[in-house]
C-alpha cells in the first residue's frame, strides 16, 4: 500500500495551482492548424469546381425561399409536382416580364449607339475650357500636353463583363433543374433528414433548424424584393420627372439590378448618366437623374436595407459585409446574392448547434 503523504506529495506536483493560466497545449495548436487547413481547403474546392457547386447552391438557397410558395399551392389540394412547377414557372415569368420590360429600350438604344455617341461627344464640349487650364497646367510643369482629341473609352470591357455577370448555359440547366427537382421534393426531403437521427431531442432540433431556415430565407426574399420594388418606383419616378424616356424600363432596369449589391447600382448609375446627358438640353439637367438615384441607392444600401435585415433577420451589418465580399470574391454577382442567405443559414446552424453560454461576470 502506498503511503499518503507520498500520494499528496506526487498529486501536488502534478497539479498546477488554481492562480495559474494553463499553457496552451500542443494538441489544442495542431487541432486548429487541422481546422484552417480544411477551412482553406474547402473555399479551394468551391473556387474550382464552382460550376458545379455555384449553380447546385443557388438552387437550393431559391429553392428553400420559394417552397413556401409550394406548400401554400399544396394546402389548396394541388399536388406537390404541380406546385412546384406553378412556383417555378410564375417566378421565371416574372423574371421574363421584367426582362421584356428592359430589352425592347436597350434594344432601341443600342441600334443607335453611334449617333448617341455623336451627342456625348457634343455634350462634353462644355468641358473644354477645363481641359485648356489643365494643359497649361501641364506646361507649367514642364509636360507637353498630348494634342490628340478627347475621345471616349473603348467599350472593351463590356464583353468581359457580359462574361462574368451572366452563367452559361449549363449552369443555366443545372440551376433550373436542381430548382425544380429541389421544390418538387422538398417535404421527402425533410422527413428523410428528420427521420435519419434516431434520438427524439435530435430529431426536434432538426425540425426546428428546417423551420427557421425556410422560415426566415422567405423572409429575406420577401424583404429584399420589396426594397427592390421601392427602388424601382422611385428611379421610375425620378427618370419621369428628369425627363428620361422609357421610365418604366429604366425603373425596372434599377429594381433588376439592384439584387447585385455594388456592380447593379454602378451599372444603372451609368445608363442614367449617359441617357441624361443626351435627352437633356444641357449637361447640368442632364445629371440630375443620375445624382439623385446615387442619393436613394446611397441611402438604401447603407441605412435602409442594413437596418430592415439587421432587424427584421438578426443580422449584423459587419458580418453582412464581409460575407458579402468573401462570397462576392469567390463567386462573382452569384455569390453577391447568396451572401445574405448562405449567411442566414450559417447563424441558424450556430444558434441550434452551438447555443450561447451565458457566463457571469465578475462585479468588478
Amino acid at each position: 500500500m502506498r503511503n499518503p503523504a507520498v500520494q499528496s506529495a506526487s498529486a501536488s506536483q502534478q497539479d498546477p495551482p488554481e492562480d495559474v493560466p494553463a499553457s496552451i497545449r500542443p494538441e489544442g495548436i495542431i487541432a486548429l492548424a487541422l481546422v484552417g487547413l480544411l477551412i482553406i481547403a474547402i473555399v479551394v474546392v468551391l473556387y474550382v469546381a464552382r460550376t458545379l457547386f455555384m449553380p447546385i447552391i443557388a438552387a437550393l438557397v431559391v429553392g428553400t425561399m420559394l417552397s413556401s410558395g409550394a406548400g401554400f399551392l399544396e394546402r389548396h389540394r394541388i399536388p406537390r409536382a404541380a406546385s412546384a412547377a406553378l412556383t417555378v414557372v410564375a417566378a421565371c415569368g416574372i423574371v421574363a416580364l421584367i426582362a421584356a420590360l428592359i430589352s425592347s429600350p436597350m434594344l432601341k438604344w443600342s441600334s443607335q449607339l453611334p449617333q448617341l455617341g455623336y451627342e456625348l461627344r457634343e455634350k462634353f464640349h462644355a468641358f473644354d475650357g477645363l481641359i485648356a487650364r489643365w494643359h497649361q497646367l501641364q506646361s507649367i510643369f514642364g509636360i507637353a500636353p498630348s494634342d490628340a482629341p478627347l475621345m471616349f473609352p473603348r467599350i472593351e470591357w463590356v464583353q468581359p463583363t457580359l462574361e462574368f455577370v451572366s452563367p452559361t448555359l449549363t449552369e443555366l440547366l443545372l440551376f433550373l433543374i436542381t430548382l425544380i427537382l429541389f421544390v418538387a421534393s422538398w417535404p421527402d426531403l425533410r422527413r428523410s433528414l428528420i427521420m435519419a437521427f434516431a434520438e427524439r431531442d435530435s430529431r426536434l432540433r432538426m425540425l426546428r433548424i428546417l423551420n427557421a431556415t425556410e422560415q426566415r430565407l422567405g423572409n429575406y426574399l420577401l424583404i429584399v424584393t420589396m426594397i427592390n420594388l421601392s427602388i424601382g418606383i422611385v428611379t421610375g419616378a425620378i427618370c419621369s420627372v428628369a425627363g428620361l424616356p422609357n421610365a418604366a424600363g429604366l425603373g425596372a432596369l434599377a429594381a433588376t439590378l439592384n439584387y447585385v449589391p455594388i456592380i447593379g447600382p454602378v451599372v444603372t448609375f451609368a445608363v442614367l448618366m449617359a441617357l441624361g446627358v443626351i435627352s437633356s438640353a444641357t449637361l447640368g439637367d442632364g445629371v440630375i437623374a443620375s445624382l439623385l438615384f446615387a442619393a436613394v441607392t446611397f441611402l438604401e444600401g447603407h441605412f435602409i436595407t442594413p437596418t430592415i435585415i439587421g432587424r427584421r433577420l438578426s443580422l449584423n451589418a459587419f458580418a453582412v459585409f464581409v460575407a458579402f465580399a468573401f462570397w462576392t470574391w469567390l463567386w462573382g454577382p452569384i455569390g453577391a446574392f447568396l451572401a445574405s442567405p448562405m449567411l442566414i443559414v450559417a447563424l441558424i446552424l450556430k444558434e441550434h448547434l452551438v447555443p450561447t453560454q451565458t457566463l457571469q461576470l465578475p462585479d468588478d
